[in-house]
């Protein structure tokens, strides 16, 4: 994983909000969650919390798909885990 695309994840995870709401999405598995439920759940404005998915969305970790009139939110586990790995992959290298 490139440098300057883990730095832009672990940033868009850095705020308090977008933290609360990538957990949440985690936790609901793969299926997602509505925009509704995430915004109902958290008391987020509907503006400020389209803000903060579009943030994440710029940074991979989400992804959105529509049906019907409900857009749904689903975490990228794929690239949290790469974001995870790039943390890990030199862990204890200096060690003798």
């Amino acid at each position: 994983m490139d440098l300057e695309v883990a730095a832009k994840a672990l940033k868009e995870l850095g705020h308090p909000t977008r933290l609360a709401i990538f957990k949440r999405l985690v936790k609901s598995g793969h299926r997602g969650l509505a925009v509704g439920v995430l915004q109902e759940e958290l008391g987020i404005p509907n503006s400020t919390l389209s803000h903060h998915l579009s943030s994440l969305v710029s940074a991979n970790l989400l992804s959105q798909d529509r049906e019907g009139r409900t857009l749904y939110c689903q975490p990228d586990y794929g690239h949290l885990q790469a974001v995870v790995d790039f943390l890990q992959e030199e862990c204890c290298s200096d060690q003798k």
